[in-house]
């Protein structure tokens, strides 16, 4: 009777353990797109070539390609010989059943995981209480690690504070007192060498910053990149080309990767590196580099650090782009340091065609808004060293300060009382024209010009509006000033106030009237003689011209808008 009941006790646990090893089941992740349209099609030619075939939601707008489910063990060979067939991609992986979410393909298979399995109650089987290894047991496991595994325990050392020697992979006097030092304040015996349990506690403390970041393994064919991503942080929007945008989740605010994938040569790659510098997720501080075949652009603000780096290759041009929040370097710096281990160039590179509708605007760069300054304004030149002059109030409190968008300058000289700053380029620059300034007053009611970037740089050069001079004196009887019939706009202050002939009578200062409202068409310049005393303090010598043979409205303009320059003050 013993016996007979022994059997069968033997019976059952035979068939509970066949149960559990059937959830040990596992797939061959092959392939991930975020587009159920395109993993459809990928699915019917996977299917024609293989079989045990599947198609799963992965979460998040991603759907991926699976073969299985198999024992481990088959698993494992079956990919090591699909592999070497080339039959699936060489990034392919052994991946859990509870990976995967709703089943897509075949249609109404069902779920990836299996049903779990219980015990049954009549053998109850105490599970085996885990205990530490000894000190002889742990350098036994210990030898049995990779040169990758020991320099991932001293990188996890160093975050944690014991660590500060090279990351080498050998476990020397210094890395064994980090050990002890650690597991002292772990409430462990201080041996220095790790057991196979405290190097998992080592490690999830040191992966705990990631918890719910979600690094996930992503590969896009449309783009030709596998890569590893903050799934958690960011989810797959849509193409842009040369972009693939993953947005914020939510998750983490302000969060933001791109992929990038496009056709090129030399000159796509350096153009790729210019136009990254006018985008907003690109501040302008930071490092950056740039050589024939890569570059990578660092840039952070207050707000946000961008890292970009990009290279070309085989003609295509391949890269990514993380944007995250300041302050959070610790999660930063461990996601990027994922992203750019992973990144892996694959077949494939994005079709420059795939534009987004909503992203066809002057001020957007495939989807991607273009940095713009926090004020614009006029200013002229005044000398062949590229000297200029504009109004003080379009260069106060700036951080930076640009000519026509391409040159930085620095403010030499202001006079607050008359509203002028003179500026100098900080690199060598050569204008096409400069100003000439009238010697002696203009006549009343003569016809007069202003030239200035009416609309904030929109337009690609300045533009003309022609007045008359009203007076010679402001309204409270400023000698200094001159008063003008003509309309402007708020972008033409600090343009040059031209004669019929060109010579330049002033510079426009801002339409403002100590809070009274006047009408459109009254404006004011500061004259000429004051706009020379400043630049004789400053030590440039205009040039000047008792008077001009008067200019066909053609010609002035010509000659107006050479002289003419966009200043733009940045944060």
């Amino acid at each position: 009777m013993v016996r007979n009941v022994l059997f069968s006790v033997i019976a059952v646990l035979m068939l509970w353990a066949q149960g559990a090893h059937a959830q040990d089941s596992v797939y061959v992740q092959i392939e991930a797109q975020p587009s159920l349209s395109v993993a459809e099609d990928r699915l019917r030619d996977y299917a024609a070539i293989l079989p045990d075939v599947n198609g799963f939601d992965l979460g998040r707008g991603w759907y991926g390609i699976a073969l299985g489910p198999y024992p481990r063990t088959e698993a494992e060979a079956v990919l090591r010989s699909l592999r070497a067939q080339r039959q699936i991609p060489s990034d392919s992986y052994i991946e859990s059943p509870d990976r995967y979410g709703q089943r897509i393909w075949p249609i109404g298979a069902g779920p990836a995981a299996v049903p779990p399995i219980t015990a049954p109650e009549i053998a109850v089987i105490p599970e085996p209480q885990v205990t530490d290894e000894t000190p002889s047991e742990a350098r036994a496991s210990e030898a049995l690690l990779t040169r990758e595994e020991r320099e991932a325990l001293q990188i996890a050392l160093q975050w944690a504070g014991y660590y500060n020697a090279a990351i080498d992979g050998a476990f020397g006097r210094g890395t064994r007192s980090s050990m002890a030092a650690w597991q002292s304040d772990n409430g462990f015996d201080s041996t220095g060498v790790l057991t196979t349990m405290q190097r998992a506690e080592l490690l999830r403390q040191y992966n705990a910053v990631l918890e719910g970041i979600n690094i996930t393994p992503v590969r896009d064919t449309r783009a030709g990149i596998a890569i590893d991503l903050p799934l958690g942080a960011v989810a797959f929007d849509r193409y842009d080309s040369p972009f693939a945008h993953f947005d914020p989740t939510g998750t983490v605010e302000g969060a933001r990767v791109l992929l990038i994938s496009q056709p090129g040569d030399r000159d796509r790659l350096a153009g790729l590196y210019e136009i990254m510098q006018t985008l907003d997720i690109v501040p302008l501080e930071g490092p950056r580099e740039r050589n024939r075949d890569s570059f990578t652009l660092t840039g952070q603000n207050s707000r946000f650090v961008s890292h970009t780096e990009a290279q070309l290759s085989d003609g295509a041009i391949k890269g990514f782009t993380l944007v995250w929040p300041a302050g959070d370097e610790e999660r930063r710096t461990r996601i990027l340091a994922a992203m750019r281990s992973s990144f892996d160039p694959i077949g494939g590179v994005l079709d420059p065609a795939a534009i987004a509708e909503d992203s066809q605007s002057v001020d957007l760069v495939a989807g991607l808004a273009i940095r713009k300054p926090k004020l614009t304004a006029s200013g002229f030149f005044v000398d062949r060293q590229g000297r200029v002059v504009t109004t003080d109030s379009a260069v106060a409190n700036c951080g930076r300060i640009t000519l026509n968008n391409t040159y930085d300058a620095e403010v030499m000289a202001t006079d607050p009382s008359l509203g002028i700053a003179v500026l100098r380029a900080t690199q060598p620059l050569a204008p096409n024209a400069v100003a000439a300034f009238r010697d002696g007053a203009p006549r009343l009611q003569s016809e007069i010009a202003v030239a200035g970037y009416s609309f904030g740089g929109v337009l690609p050069s300045a533009t003309m509006t022609f007045g008359r001079l009203s007076d010679l004196r402001g309204l409270n009887g400023e000698d200094s000033l001159s008063r003008l019939a003509i309309s402007t706009l708020e972008g033409d202050a600090g343009g040059p106030v031209l004669d019929d002939g060109g010579a330049v009578i002033g510079m426009l200062v801002p339409h403002d009237a100590g809070g009274r409202q006047l009408p459109d068409d009254v404006n004011f310049a500061t004259n000429s003689a004051a706009v020379q005393q400043v630049l004789a303090r400053a030590g440039v010598s205009p040039q000047v011209t008792p008077g001009l043979s008067r200019l066909d409205p053609v010609d002035l303009t010509a000659k107006a808008t050479a002289m003419t320059v966009l200043v733009s003050c940045w944060e």
